[in-house]
């Protein structure tokens, strides 16, 4: 759930890229970070795993306007992949505001990305949420592979909902500022539609895929 800094007149907004070991969240976060302007982001923090790093950092994207008067600083956050560490994971979710999953397009992986989409959807209903009622993005990734599955099938097993989803190469950048800015503004959407009081929002459907408006 965001939260108000008055002192600095921003909404705090917290993005959680979710899916299974090495689909490619740290790879995004990285591009992202990257390439965004060091005066609009905070200090990347690392935790590493044996296997996997947990990220995150902070940044204003001054270019996404205000709501009330107030600007939005989105947090972003990788979650560990592996089963082991759904403890962290869990904790990672708490307060999420949005969600992104990041799919292995590898067709050998399809049954590593349905178990993490369950996986996200029991970790968030035990904190209260519910998947199909919070901003949610589909990220296809790795889609340079010669083995990945094709669009259809991921889509099929993946996205029933058809929520909006993107293909992907993180390595490249390929397709990941389209995914966080579908997020981002499916976020926004949900602070706009709420109350009079930010915090106060209220989760609603996202839209069914299309094209960022």
């Amino acid at each position: 759930m965001s939260f108000i800094n008055y002192s600095s007149r921003e909404i705090n907004c917290k993005i959680v890229y979710y899916g299974p070991g090495l689909c490619g969240k740290t790879t995004n976060l990285q591009y992202v970070y990257n390439k965004t302007s060091p005066d609009a982001k905070g200090k990347m923090i690392s935790l590493a795993t044996e296997t996997e790093r947990t990220l995150f950092f902070d940044f204003l994207p001054l270019s996404l306007g205000e709501i009330r008067g107030f600007k939005t600083r989105f947090h972003l956050y990788t979650v560990p992949g592996q089963v082991f560490y759904d403890a962290s994971r869990k904790l990672i979710l708490k307060g999420v505001d949005g969600v992104v999953f990041v799919a292995d397009s590898q067709i050998e992986r399809m049954e590593a990305n349905l178990e993490s989409v369950e996986n996200l959807r029991i970790n968030l209903g035990e904190q209260g949420y519910d998947l199909d009622r919070v901003p949610y993005v589909v990220q296809y990734n790795k889609r340079d592979l010669p083995n990945a599955a094709s669009l259809d099938h991921l889509r099929r097993e993946l996205n029933p909902r058809g929520v909006p989803d993107f293909e992907a190469t993180a390595t490249t950048g390929v397709g990941v500022f389209d995914t966080l800015k579908m997020v981002a503004k499916l976020v926004l959407q949900e602070l706009r539609r709420g109350s009079e009081a930010p915090t106060a929002a209220a989760p609603s459907m996202p839209p069914r895929r299309g094209p960022v408006g």
